[in-house]
């Protein structure tokens, strides 16, 4: 099986910087651009499923991305964005040191109270992707967030604490993972 996951193309509020967990902001004309651009790279590829979390600038991407209605997206809540608690909707650069340290830094500093934990993110995001592993797909195309992403990359290539934290990961950038038989294999990235 081949996964194909990807993070939602641009939002408002990712363009003004702010905080964006699970508020439901749907795309801008960029990130419509954005998931029309990597239809484009992706060439004619079929995709066997085609997951996204119920926020709708996923599954407009999604939709996008697949080449399908919006309606035929599987949507799965585990691969929802990071609650951000008391941090939603807060501009990067003025989040205070602590949730700083901790995205910045989740190895080595804790979340601060009222946000998600990593031990968290990386419950939801096995349990998705190891009952997906139990499918019969050739390809399949996830479209989640830019913080359960890291979870999920981090099952996909083995990772000991269970994220892949960096790079960032850009709207509409996807990452190729192979997975047979439990083992994972990335295939490649299409910026």
């Amino acid at each position: 099986m081949k996964i194909w996951l990807t993070r939602h193309g641009q939002t408002n509020y990712n363009k003004q910087k702010l905080m964006q967990g699970l508020t439901d902001e749907p795309l801008n004309e960029t990130g419509i651009l954005q998931a029309k651009q990597a239809r484009e790279k992706i060439g004619d590829i079929h995709f066997d499923a085609i997951y996204a979390s119920s926020l709708d600038r996923a599954i407009t991407t999604a939709s996008i991305i697949g080449n399908i209605e919006k309606e035929k997206v599987i949507v799965d809540d585990r691969i929802i964005e990071v609650n951000f608690g008391k941090y939603e909707l807060h501009h990067y650069y003025l989040l205070g040191l602590r949730f700083s340290l901790f995205w910045a830094f989740p190895e080595f500093f804790k979340e601060p109270e009222s946000v998600e934990s990593i031990c968290s993110m990386v419950k939801r995001s096995s349990s998705f992707l190891k009952e997906l592993e139990s499918k019969n797909y050739e390809n399949v195309l996830i479209v989640c967030h830019g913080g359960i992403i890291r979870a999920l990359c981090g099952y996909l290539e083995d990772k000991e604490n269970g994220i892949k934290w960096r790079p960032k990961p850009h709207n509409c950038e996807i990452r190729v993972y192979e997975s047979i038989n439990g083992k994972h294999k990335t295939i490649k990235y299409i910026k």
